[in-house]
């Protein structure tokens, strides 16, 4: 798998490189930022949003359903955990991601529930709603 490297530019942005990519993240000007490009928390859902699509449409091929697009909406926000009814968390706040889900196609509605099943076997959809380890290496240098 290709490493992510992330670089500070200035202010707040950071070039992001994936192998032969190059993006530009940032923050919003009413958060500090440049609005040079789109921030962590929407790249986040765009990954979840894109991860989702192709999970449902890679399932929906190999079922030779007709689908022709999904779009997906995402939409990101803070709540108060003791809205949420399923939630282990009582207290304090929770992220709440909304996946607006639209398939153009011709598919029944088992077909439809299926794949709103599949939509939660993204890996991405996994890595946010499971357990998850990040082990953090620091170095320093100086400017001399």
């Amino acid at each position: 798998m290709e490493n992510v490297n992330v670089k500070f530019l200035k202010n707040l942005q950071h070039e992001v490189t994936i192998g032969d990519f190059k993006f530009i993240i940032d923050e919003p000007k009413d958060y500090g930022g440049d609005n040079k490009g789109p921030s962590p928390y929407k790249m986040l859902l765009a990954a979840l949003g894109s991860c989702t699509s192709m999970t449902m449409l890679m399932y929906a091929r190999r079922k030779a359903w007709d689908v022709q697009s999904i779009e997906i909406d995402l939409k990101h926000e803070k709540i108060q955990a003791e809205e949420c009814e399923n939630c282990e968390t009582k207290a304090g706040k929770l992220d709440k991601i909304t996946r607006y889900i639209k398939v153009k196609g011709n598919i029944n509605e088992e077909q439809r529930q299926r794949l709103l099943a599949i939509a939660e076997k993204c890996p991405v959809h996994k890595t946010l709603t499971h357990e998850s380890i990040i082990v953090d290496k620091i170095e320093t240098s100086s400017n001399k």
